[in-house]
């Protein structure tokens, strides 16, 4: 690969605070110029042009990308926001959303197609009654769209095997760990265990069971819950059940890059996401490889790609389900000593699940495209 190739990334959302798009950017920016199109963001200083492709006069969601997969139309705001007129060597589709205009633009070129599906997208409203036939429009999309790319990647082996199953589709693995940072565990305080959640509250995870679960951790737990304000309800209620718990505390949200460092003073990442879906029971997010790279051991529910992380590298402790009585006793039992391994692991841990390692098993994909092209 050299400098001259083009390549185009889309995504029907705004991607302002998108880690996996940011970093595949990084990834490619050696090698290709880079452009994206979305919705009014653009995230870094290595894109060349980016592509506001929001349609004027509606609200940010469904309605915006339904209208972009009916080919007609598709083809008319592609022409309207000039991408039909540009040139690419890739395409990368995030979300089967995008899959349609991206297979219209390559047709010019024949343009290989690399689709980030992320998380199973057919089962995304799969807890909201009131989107839940949103479904089988999805459904539809991925019948007739995923056969027609060159290739799939997805964030987890649970997620790919779905696609197999339901879709025929062979998805390759590349997670969503952070850059490696070189840092060492911090000591651990027998007398205070400082316990961090970093992310959005959000009422379908049930954000509120990490307050509850303070109620039943000894006087060493403190819990640090460092939530993206949204302006929510749901956002403000959290704060009202933590606000007068003197062992809870709100500090400011900081950068993504900046994650790891700042966690690093932690003991322990805690993560008790309730299995409301089929994506949230078989979730890999961010937050959990961040917690390693901080050097953290980690606390978590046993959904089985994060209880596989946990078990798989011995850097913390699985409860027995999905309730917080269990949590709670796995949590009061721990030692200092006990932590400390955790978090020794973590650091070993965080030497392969980190964003290097993607990036070699990333560009490898690419490579393999633009060879075919």
């Amino acid at each position: 690969m050299s400098r001259q190739h083009k390549a185009l990334i889309i995504k029907f959302s705004n991607i302002s605070n998108q880690p996996r798009i940011y970093r595949q950017i990084l990834f490619l920016k050696d090698s290709f110029d880079i452009d994206t199109a979305a919705f009014n963001s653009q995230i870094s200083p290595f894109i060349s042009n980016h592509f506001n492709i929001k349609i004027p006069f509606l609200p940010y969601g469904l309605i915006d990308k339904f209208l972009w997969n009916i080919p007609p139309i598709s083809k008319i705001l592609l022409k309207r926001c000039g991408l039909l007129e540009k040139d690419y060597d890739l395409i990368i589709a995030h979300d089967p959303f995008t899959l349609q205009t991206s297979l219209q633009l390559s047709k010019k070129n024949n343009t290989p197609v690399l689709h980030d599906a992320h998380e199973y997208t057919p089962l995304q409203f799969e807890h909201n009654l009131l989107h839940r036939f949103l479904n089988y429009i999805w459904d539809y999309i991925c019948k007739k769209y995923m056969r027609c790319v060159q290739a799939t990647i997805t964030v987890n082996q649970g997620i790919a095997d779905k696609y197999k199953v339901n879709y025929g589709t062979e998805c390759e693995i590349i997670n969503n760990a952070p850059f490696f940072h070189e840092l060492k565990p911090s000591p651990t305080d027998p007398n205070k265990i400082r316990m961090v959640y970093h992310g959005v509250a959000h009422s379908s995870r049930h954000t509120e069971n990490m307050i509850y679960l303070m109620n039943h951790l000894d006087e060493r737990f403190h819990l640090d819950l460092l939530l993206l304000n949204d302006g929510s309800r749901y956002y403000k209620r959290i704060l009202e059940l933590g606000v007068n718990n003197p062992r809870i505390s709100f500090p400011e949200p900081v950068p993504m890059p900046e994650l790891p460092r700042v966690l690093n003073k932690y003991d322990i990442g805690l993560y008790l996401l309730m299995p409301t879906s089929f994506n949230t029971f078989m979730a890999l997010p961010n937050k959990i490889f961040e917690f390693i790279q901080a050097r953290l051991a980690i606390a978590v529910w046993p959904s089985p790609e994060i209880a596989r992380i946990a078990n798989e590298y011995s850097c913390g402790l699985v409860s027995d389900d999905f309730t917080l009585e269990p949590m709670s006793k796995k949590l009061n039992a721990l030692t200092a000593d006990d932590i400390s391994k955790f978090k020794t692991n973590a650091a070993l841990a965080a030497q392969e699940l980190c964003a290097e390692r993607n990036r070699e098993m990333f560009l490898n994909i690419v490579g393999r495209l633009i060879s075919k092209d």
